[in-house]
């Protein structure tokens, strides 16, 4: 018996790196998989339909159940699709792990509009349009009755968290502003039975080698040693988050070697106060820095 037995999960960007790792495991814990990858470079140019299919032919080779989909998660109707897709394929969905993204670093200075669009587009763009086809789903569901137990689980990153990156301002604003949509979708998805949670991982993938300062950091471990930095490290986190029993909803995680911490957003750190009409003066003379 698996954590995911006989759960419906939609996977995007589940053909190479953590979103296989996610896959494999999930197909290994009973779940039908629906294997998301459009196929693209770091960047999301190109497309190739090889790696969706070759993660499916690799979990039904071990015993499991999965579909491939190349489709674009950043275009409306075909992330509508994909949700439409596990129903018809599996009956139904309990299950979206929001993972594709791509890359296309620059400074501020330097940045044109389609290296800030197309970051944008498939990491916010495209966590929303799942999270809302996905969500009218199980509204739809509670509605006729049948009471959904979701999960959604989102992928937010330390650029955008903890850790800003310069030469990253697109895919940070990006993982920011989905670590935000994570902790709303919880409050508002939480009467159809969903529960919205987000990880910010770090593991040696395509994209973090290609980050500047990221290689040495991801090296691979000498032989027999344990690999904490492999992507197959990040999926027992998220397969947990998506199990029906997890109570867990609106919370943040970083995950990354042999850590896993609970991330908090914006706190108060120090306050000033008046009694009257500010000044400049009093501002300049007392406001924390």
């Amino acid at each position: 018996m698996g954590v995911l037995d006989g759960r419906v999960a939609v996977i995007t960007g589940a053909g190479r790196g953590i979103g296989r790792e996610h896959a494999l495991l999930f197909a290994r814990e009973g779940a039908k998989v629906v294997v998301n990858d459009r196929g693209g470079d770091n960047a999301g140019e190109g497309s190739d339909a090889g790696p969706a299919h070759d993660v499916v032919d690799e979990i039904i080779a071990n015993g499991g159940t999965a579909v491939a989909n190349t489709d674009d998660v950043a275009d409306w109707q075909s992330a509508k699709a994909l949700v439409q897709q596990a129903v018809d394929e599996f009956g139904g969905l309990d299950v979206l792990v929001n993972n594709a993204g791509i890359l296309r670093d620059a400074y501020i200075a330097g940045m044109t509009e389609s290296q800030w669009d197309a970051v944008i587009a498939v990491h916010l763009k495209g966590h929303f349009a799942m999270l809302r086809h996905a969500a009218a789903y199980w509204k739809a569901q509670s509605k006729a009755g049948a009471q959904p137990s979701a999960a959604v689980i989102n992928t937010a990153s330390g650029s955008g968290t903890t850790l800003p990156n310069p030469g990253q301002a697109n895919y940070g604003a990006a993982k920011a502003a989905i670590a935000a949509l994570t902790l709303i979708a919880a409050q508002e998805l939480d009467r159809y039975g969903v529960r919205v949670n987000a990880i910010a991982p770090i593991a040696r993938t395509r994209l973090t080698l290609a980050t500047p300062g990221m290689g040495e950091l991801m090296a691979e471990p000498a032989d027999g040693e344990l690999d904490l930095f492999s992507p197959a490290n990040i999926s027992p986190l998220v397969a947990y988050l998506a199990s029906e029993k997890c109570p867990v909803s609106g919370q943040v995680y970083a995950v990354q070697g042999g850590a896993i911490s609970r991330l908090s957003g914006w706190h108060d750190v120090e306050t000033i106060e008046t009694d009257g009409p500010w000044l400049i003066d009093d501002i300049a003379a007392r406001l924390p820095h």
